[in-house]
């Protein structure tokens, strides 16, 4: 399956990347500083651009039969602007121009999922992260409603403690309140999460909470 990557030089992304190098999908990424991906591959194609760039988004767009995304707000509380939230807007109008329908990408606990139950991630993350991020959660908000609130066919896996620690292969998914899941998990794991989701239809249009 082609797939496009967006935030493929983060801790996250670039094993996605990786993954589906690994898998046998051609690849596109778009990424602001090619030297940042250091990878090579014959099913590789890097576009160069930013997410402000209209024009590089569709051309990285175009071909895709998924898109994944591992962009992620900066946790710097200097930080201003909508810029994640802009571009998944500018991601979400290519692909439905495009009619690329299906989207991955991730979020946080600190949103809900209509399927979730009452739980304390629900009142305690979002206080804490508007205290310490106030900028990267209205970040988050911002990109999750504008692929949610579209008719992609999106999944989007919310991620508490993300680390680099090594993969196990041991994933939890569910929703909250319901399922057994944790915070921590390694970016390894997240990226093979994100990954398997192109085949797996258990998500569909839903945001669940992923674990190790």
């Amino acid at each position: 399956m082609r797939v496009t990557v967006f935030g493929a030089t983060g801790g996250i992304g670039r094993l996605v990347v990786q993954q589906l190098l690994d898998g046998g999908h051609p690849v596109t990424a778009l990424v602001r500083t090619p030297a940042k991906l250091d990878l090579t591959h014959s099913q590789l194609t890097v576009v160069t651009g930013q997410l402000s760039d209209r024009e590089a988004v569709e051309q990285a767009v175009s071909g895709a039969e998924a898109v994944i995304s591992a962009l992620g707000p900066s946790l710097k509380r200097s930080m201003t602007g909508t810029q994640v939230t802009d571009g998944t807007r500018t991601i979400v109008q290519t692909m439905r121009a495009q009619k690329v329908d299906r989207f991955i990408g991730l979020a946080t606990p600190s949103l809900a999922d209509p399927r979730d139950k009452p739980h304390w991630k629900h009142k305690v993350l979002p206080v804490a992260a508007g205290l310490m991020f106030p900028n990267a959660l209205a970040e988050l908000k911002g990109l999750t409603e504008a692929v949610t609130g579209s008719d992609l066919d999106y999944t989007i896996a919310r991620i508490t403690n993300p680390t680099d620690k090594p993969a196990t292969a041991r994933i939890r998914s569910g929703f909250l309140g319901h399922d057994k899941v944790a915070s921590a998990m390694s970016r390894a794991d997240i990226a093979a999460f994100l990954v398997s989701q192109l085949t797996d239809d258990r998500y569909r249009r839903a945001m669940p909470a992923i674990s190790n």
